[in-house]
C-alpha cells in the first residue's frame, strides 16, 4: 500500500460512527416533523377543505402513505445501483420539497378548493385543482419514499459489523434513529398540526416545507463525516442470478447431494471481493446448484454464497408477509381514530387540543420508553442472551405484533364507550384522551416492531442489496396501508348486504355515530391474533445468516 493510500485509508477509518450519525438523527427529526404531522392530520384536510366523505378521506390518506412506503423500493434500488446513499437522499429530497410547496399553494388559494353544492360532499373538481392536488401527493410519495429507501442504510453504513464495539453501536443506531423520528414527529403533531387546524392549513404545509429543507441542508453538511459506500452490482442482476441458481438446481435435480457441505463449490480466493456467506441446511434442494460436476459436463457451478443469498431472500418473504396486518392496524390510528377524536371533547382544562394532535401520545410514550429500553433492558438482556441487541430482531418484532392486537381490541372498547355516551348526551362527549390507551399501546408496538424489522432486514441482507432489503420494512408498511383501504371497502360491501333493514355498512357515510367502527376494530384484533400464530411458525423456523469473512466494502469520498 502506498503512503497516499495509507493516508486515504486512515482518513476513511476516522469517518462514520455516532459523530456522523448525529447529522442523520438531526435530519430525521426535522424531516419527520412535517411528514408525521401531515400523515396524521391530512385526513381532516381532505374532509374539511377538499370535501371528501369519511371512507374516501381515509382511503386517500392510506393510499398516499402506502404509495410512499412502496416507493421506498425505488430509493433503495437507486442507492444500491447508481448513486451513493447520501446523494440518493438529497435527490429524492428535492421531489419531497416540491410536493410540499405545491400542497402549500393548493391550500393557500381558495380557487383551488372545491365548492359546496347543496350541503353535499363533493371532491375537488377542475383541471388545475385536480392537477395541483394529485401532483403534490405524487411528488410527496415519490420523494418521501425514495428518502426512506436510502436513509436507514446510509446511517447503518457508518458502523462496521466486524468490530464488536461498532456492532453494538449498530444495534443502538436503529433505536436512536427511531427516537429522533418520533421526537421530530412529536413536535410536528403538536406545533404544526395546531397551526394547520386552528390557523391556516397552508401555514402548516409551509412550515413543513421550511423544516424539511433545513433538514436536507444539515444532512448535506455531514458529507465530510460520512462513510459513503459506492453503489455496486444491480439488485435486479442479483435477483436474476438467484433465478439462475434455482434453474441450475432444477437442472441438477438428478445429482445426489453430498453428505458434507464442505465439498460444495465456493471461491476460496482470499483477494476476491465477492461476499461469502456461511452454509445453512434449509432448502437443501438448492444446494444442487453448487455441486462440483465432472469436467466436460454441461452443468454450471454456482458458489455456495450465491445459493445462500437465494435462501435468505426466500426465508425473508414469510417474515415480511407476517408483519403486514400490524401495519393495517397502525393505519387506523391515522384515519378513523383521528376522526373519532374530532367529535370527542377536545379540552384539556381550558386548552383545546386539535384532534390530529392526539397521536402525540404514542410518540411521547416512545420518547420515554426507547431510552429506558436502550439503557436498562438491553444491557440486562445482553448479560443473559449475549446478543448485541439484547434480544433477537425477530423476538422484538413478535412483541410488537402482540401489542398491536391488544391496541385494536382496546380501540373497539373505547369506541363503544364513545358512541354510547354520544347516544345518551350528544352535547357531553367523552374526553379525547380516552384514545390515549389505543395510541399508547400502538406506539410501544411500533417501537418494538419497526426498529426490529429495520435491523433484521439490514443485517440479514446480502451486502449489495441492503438498501433494497431495508426497504422491505417500508414495503410491509405499504401493503398494510393498502390492505386497510381494501378492508374498508370489503367490510362495507359485505356488511351492507347483511345489515337489515338499514342496508348500511359498518363504516359507511360521514357520521361515525351511526357506524359500527368498534366491530371493524375487533375484526382487526382477531385477524392480528391469527396472524401472530402464523408469525410464530415462520420466526421459529427462520435461520439467521451465518457470515464468514467479508471483504472490505468499497467506499467512495
Amino acid at each position: 500500500m502506498t503512503q497516499e493510500e495509507d493516508k486515504a485509508s486512515l482518513s476513511n477509518n476516522q469517518k462514520g460512527g455516532f459523530r456522523a450519525s448525529m447529522f442523520i438523527f438531526a435530519f430525521s427529526a426535522l424531516e419527520n416533523m412535517g411528514f408525521i404531522a401531515n400523515t396524521d392530520s391530512m385526513v381532516l384536510y381532505f374532509i374539511d377543505v377538499m370535501n371528501f366523505d369519511v371512507p374516501s378521506a381515509s382511503n386517500t390518506l392510506t393510499n398516499l402513505a402506502g404509495s410512499t412506503f412502496l416507493l421506498s423500493l425505488v430509493g433503495g434500488f437507486v442507492s444500491d445501483t447508481y448513486l451513493n446513499r447520501l446523494h440518493t437522499v438529497l435527490l429524492f429530497g428535492i421531489l419531497e420539497i416540491l410536493g410540499l410547496a405545491l400542497l402549500t399553494i393548493q391550500a393557500r388559494y381558495e380557487s383551488l378548493h372545491p365548492e359546496y353544492c347543496g350541503g353535499k360532499s363533493r371532491s375537488v373538481e377542475g383541471g388545475i385543482a385536480v392537477l395541483m392536488l394529485y401532483a403534490s401527493l405524487i411528488l410527496l410519495a415519490l420523494g418521501s419514499g425514495g428518502v426512506r429507501g436510502a436513509l436507514v442504510v446510509l446511517g447503518a453504513d457508518q458502523f462496521d459489523q466486524k468490530d464488536p464495539e461498532e456492532a453494538k453501536g449498530l444495534a443502538t443506531f436503529f433505536n436512536w434513529l427511531r427516537l429522533s423520528t418520533v421526537m421530530g414527529g412529536a413536535v410536528g403533531v403538536t406545533a404544526i398540526v395546531w397551526v394547520s387546524t386552528t390557523k391556516k392549513w397552508y401555514w402548516g404545509f409551509f412550515i413543513s416545507t421550511v423544516v424539511a429543507s433545513a433538514g436536507y441542508v444539515v444532512l448535506a453538511a455531514g458529507k465530510p463525516f460520512f462513510r459513503l459506500q459506492a453503489p455496486g452490482e444491480s439488485p435486479i442482476l442479483r435477483i436474476a442470478k438467484a433465478i439462475t441458481v434455482i434453474g441450475w438446481a432444477i437442472k441438477n435435480r438428478k445429482l445426489p447431494l453430498p453428505d458434507k457441505p464442505e465439498v460444495l463449490y465456493e471461491n476460496d480466493d482470499k483477494e476476491s471481493t465477492e461476499e461469502k456467506i456461511g452454509y445453512t441446511n434449509q432448502f437443501r434442494f438448492l444446494d444442487k446448484a453448487a455441486i462440483v460436476v465432472p469436467e466436460g459436463s454441461e452443468a454450471a457451478i454456482c458458489r455456495v454464497s450465491q445459493v445462500e443469498e437465494v435462501k435468505i431472500l426466500i426465508r425473508m418473504l414469510p417474515i415480511l408477509g407476517s408483519t403486514i396486518i400490524m401495519n393495517t392496524c397502525s393505519a387506523q390510528l391515522q384515519t378513523f381514530s383521528v376522526q373519532q377524536g374530532n367529535i370527542m371533547d377536545l379540552h384539556l382544562g381550558s386548552l383545546e387540543v386539535p384532534a390530529a394532535s392526539v397521536p402525540v401520545i404514542p410518540l411521547v410514550f416512545t420518547c420515554i420508553l426507547l431510552p429506558a429500553y436502550e439503557f436498562l433492558f438491553v444491557p440486562f438482556a445482553r448479560k443473559i442472551t449475549h446478543h448485541p441487541s439484547g434480544i433477537t430482531q425477530l423476538q422484538r418484532v413478535g412483541v410488537g405484533l402482540v401489542l398491536s392486537a391488544i391496541s385494536m381490541a382496546v380501540a373497539g372498547i373505547v369506541e363503544v364507550k364513545r358512541r354510547d355516551q354520544t347516544k345518551k348526551d350528544i352535547g357531553n362527549p367523552i374526553s379525547v384522551f380516552w384514545l390515549s390507551f389505543q395510541y399508547g399501546i400502538s406506539g410501544i408496538a411500533d417501537m418494538f416492531t419497526l426498529v426490529g424489522m429495520l435491523e433484521f432486514f439490514y443485517k440479514e441482507a446480502p451486502a449489495c442489496m441492503r438498501s433494497l432489503s431495508t426497504s422491505f420494512t417500508y414495503l410491509s408498511l405499504s401493503f398494510g396501508y393498502f390492505l386497510s383501504s381494501v378492508f374498508v371497502d370489503l367490510i362495507n360491501a359485505i356488511t351492507k348486504r347483511v345489515a337489515a333493514p338499514s342496508r348500511k355498512g359498518w363504516i359507511e357515510g360521514t357520521n361515525l355515530n351511526d357506524n359500527n367502527l368498534n366491530l371493524f376494530y375487533w375484526f382487526l384484533a382477531i385477524l392480528s391474533c391469527l396472524n401472530f400464530i402464523n408469525y410464530l411458525f415462520w420466526a421459529s423456523w427462520y435461520k439467521y445468516k451465518a457470515e464468514e469473512d467479508h471483504p472490505q466494502p468499497n467506499y467512495s469520498n
